[in-house]
């Protein structure tokens, strides 16, 4: 792919707007649907938007930050031949998570998740919260703040902050992380195989209601949530070979 052609889309940001300037002069303005590379100038909130947008199309995702967080982006360089870049670049296949919520009024609520999706309390009540492992009981009742399932790539972020585990690439596992456990006391979170099929059951959702996110997706008075990482979806993003994204979990994993 010496001349793949390019869409060049960006988050509001005034720097991101004026990058997007430059290169479409460069390279031209194509749709994604025409493209053969998706360029997403911004930060992970706006590579997370591209992924929600375009996901579905196939095309691999080469990113530059122009944000405030860049974790899934690489650097920006006005000066640098961006399609030689591109070109050698190494890719990271990722697979997204599936959601599927069920709300006290009975609606249904699908949706996808590149990093993680958490569940949370919605009022100064805690959540209760049962989980069950490809439909076996085990954990009754998770006293919490909330509780989140993550991907590897998004490992490196809330679930961090959480205090979950920081995931290999391509270790075909995922991260049940709590999130201000009460009981169980020393409860940690447990490292799941990546086909294993997760589901929250909300303890007295009424008195105690709980909201479910799907990266940025919320639905809120959840009764039951249903994770799984998706078996016919993968999004492929591109990364420059000195900082792909296999090295900087890696990095995290050894920075104080």
């Amino acid at each position: 792919m010496t001349m793949p052609r390019l869409a060049l889309l960006a988050s509001p940001a005034d720097e991101a707007r004026a990058a997007l300037a430059l290169l479409e002069a460069r390279h031209g303005a194509i749709t994604p649907e025409d493209a053969d590379v998706i360029v997403a100038l911004g930060g992970d909130g706006f590579m997370l938007q591209t992924l929600h947008r375009h996901g579905a199309l196939g095309k691999p995702v080469y990113g530059m930050k122009l944000g405030t967080v860049g974790f899934l982006m690489n650097q920006y360089k006005a000066e640098d031949d961006l399609l030689a870049r591109i070109n050698a670049a190494e890719p990271a296949v990722l697979h997204p998570l599936e959601m599927l919520a069920q709300t006290e009024s009975g609606a249904t609520v699908g949706s996808l998740a590149y990093n993680e999706v958490s569940l949370l309390r919605q009022t100064r009540q805690a959540a209760h919260v049962g989980i069950e492992l490809n439909g076996e009981l085990r954990l009754d009742e998770l006293i919490c703040d909330g509780v989140m399932l993550a991907t590897p790539a998004g490992s490196t972020a809330y679930n961090f902050s959480a205090h979950g585990p920081i995931l290999p690439l391509g270790a075909n596992v995922m991260a049940l992380t709590p999130i201000a456990p009460f009981r169980p006391r020393r409860w940690r979170g447990a490292v799941l195989k990546s086909g294993t099929e997760v589901r929250f059951r909300v303890r007295d959702p009424h008195k105690r209601p709980v909201s479910a996110t799907a990266d940025s997706h919320e639905v809120r008075d959840v009764t039951e949530v249903l994770v799984r990482e998706s078996r016919d979806r993968s999004v492929t993003l591109l990364f420059d070979p000195e900082h792909n994204l296999e090295e900087r979990i890696l990095i995290e994993q050894f920075t104080a």
